[in-house]
């Protein structure tokens, strides 16, 4: 992959040649291409979508469900019904914790995760559970930051109602065996939502093979805007859901006794939608498309590789999570140093990471450490970054006297 031309995608790396911008498991830039896609919808093509039978509200119509077609083949989707447009990943999760796991959940039930979970996939079912008079179980990890899968036969009983895990760790960065445990969770009929916020952008998703139930991500982690997110949800299930939200556009009919929903995925996207962050969710799949997946994710191994070969040999630097299969995604501490503080020095340097627990304290609690400093990379990070953030450390340990 020649990133120098990859660069030249980014109006921000020409705006600013030298910032370094290794922050990508919390937000990617935006390349040209949805730029101006938006741009253009905005100064051409906007109108609302649905219902109207004018000449551009039905062309923008087409164009906001054309970019469902797209959702559905980039995920490997059955039918466009199955894609609902959310806010976010955590849009979707709470979506899918509230209109399906709710009405199933009783006193004494329980809802599975695992302990590397974002907060946005442990609040939702920590508090239904606590509404309900449920359990939360937990799927532990080891000391790379990966499961000890040895658990999970102890973890999945006939109470167990509910799996929810991420594809990716975006603290730690582990690829995480997804595969094993929809199929776990499947032989005793339990329904599996997975968390792909940090996956969606790079590896090759098939909700179809993967056979999980549910599946989220968010259009700000994959080159789109913010404010757009996508649930994919099995038909079924879709199907036997009540409406998360009430309000415009998701119903059959109306009258002041009754109303009679729409069909998926209408009856989840009450009121006026996204639609310029749909068609800049449709500009974004065409990008990562036209780099391809595979190539996507050898850069990303090779940066990960080079970086923990860089990293690592630091005096005093300790990598959070070492993971046999993981992401370009490297997170450590060093030794007497606050990361807030490495983070800062960093910024002071034009390189931007990120520091704190990453929204997933109960990692730091594991790991006994109050946060790290975290590196991710994307399809834009070059060698020569990497270089300069090892060097950048070091001068924030001799800046500390560390």
């Amino acid at each position: 992959m020649n990133t120098a031309n990859i660069r030249q995608n980014f109006p921000i790396f020409a705006a600013q040649p030298t910032f370094i911008y290794l922050d990508n498991a919390a937000t990617t830039h935006k390349p040209s291409l949805v730029i101006d896609r938006i741009h253009d919808f905005y100064q051409h093509h906007y109108a609302t979508v649905r219902r109207g039978i004018y000449p551009l509200a039905a062309q923008a119509t087409r164009a906001y469900e054309h970019v469902r077609e797209q959702v559905k083949n980039f995920v490997g989707a059955q039918d466009n019904q199955e894609i609902i447009f959310t806010k976010s990943t955590t849009d979707g999760i709470n979506l899918v914790a509230t209109a399906f796991a709710e009405p199933r959940l009783q006193s004494g039930d329980e809802i599975l995760i695992s302990a590397s979970e974002h907060h946005s996939n442990l609040l939702p079912w920590q508090q239904l559970c606590v509404k309900k008079g449920a359990k939360l179980r937990i799927l532990p990890i080891n000391l790379r930051g990966e499961w000890q899968l040895n658990e999970l036969p102890n973890l999945l009983s006939e109470r167990t109602k509910m799996v929810a895990i991420s594809h990716i760790s975006n603290s730690l960065g582990t690829i995480n065996p997804i595969e094993t445990v929809i199929q776990a969770a499947h032989e005793k009929g339990i329904p599996v939502l997975v968390d792909g916020a940090q996956s969606a952008a790079y590896y090759p998703i098939d909700v179809a093979a993967l056979d999980c139930d549910f599946f989220v991500f968010s259009g700000h982690k994959m080159f789109a805007p913010s404010g757009i997110g996508v649930l994919y949800g099995k038909a079924a299930h879709l199907a036997a859901m009540q409406p998360y939200q009430f309000g415009g556009e998701m119903i059959h009919s109306v009258d002041f006794s009754e109303t009679v929903f729409a069909a998926a995925p209408a009856k989840f996207e009450a009121g006026t939608p996204n639609i310029e962050g749909a068609i800049g969710l449709g500009a974004a799949i065409e990008y990562i498309e036209q780099i391809g997946k595979n190539t996507i994710v050898w850069h990303l191994h090779q940066l990960i590789s080079y970086a923990t070969e860089k990293l690592a040999p630091i005096r005093n630097l300790q990598i959070i999570g070492n993971a046999t299969q993981k992401t370009a995604i490297v997170s450590f501490v060093l030794n007497n140093i606050h990361p807030h503080d490495v983070a800062t020095f960093l910024a002071e340097a034009g390189i931007a990471v990120r520091a704190g627990h990453h929204c997933t304290q109960p990692v730091m609690n594991f790991f006994h450490i109050p946060g790290t400093v975290r590196a991710s990379f994307s399809i834009y990070n070059t060698p020569e970054e990497i270089d300069q953030l090892a060097e950048a450390v070091r001068a924030t340990q001799r800046f500390f006297g560390a």
